[in-house]
């Protein structure tokens, strides 16, 4: 079974820049074939070409002692049969990563 906040490892071209993504996707459609994700981007490779606002939209994780950044904005559905090895779950970081799409989906005008 594929969970919600499940991180497998990023098994396409971009591995380098995106080694992981998370399922976001609800376990109401878990009959699905395809699963959203969002990438978690290699800090190290992202501060080479940017600097990130402070902000709830890009929180900072470790995973496998690797800092990664959650990056909403490229939010993708792959199909559940190229997703990589799982590698353990962000269950318990599920409030913060719900905070970013919130914050990119959200209806509030600043």
């Amino acid at each position: 079974m594929i969970a919600q906040f499940d991180v497998y490892r990023n098994s396409g071209k971009n591995r380098a820049t995106i080694p992981y993504i998370v399922v976001v996707q609800s376990s109401y459609f878990e009959k699905s074939r395809r699963r959203v994700v969002v990438p978690l981007v290699s800090l190290n490779e992202l501060s080479k070409t940017t600097t990130l606002p402070a902000s709830t939209i890009n929180p900072i994780f470790t995973i496998e002692g690797d800092r990664v950044v959650l990056n909403p904005l490229e939010i993708t559905s792959i199909p559940t049969e190229v997703l990589g090895d799982k590698i353990g779950s962000m269950a318990n970081e599920g409030e913060r990563i719900i905070a970013a799409l919130d914050e990119l989906l959200s209806r509030a005008w600043r």
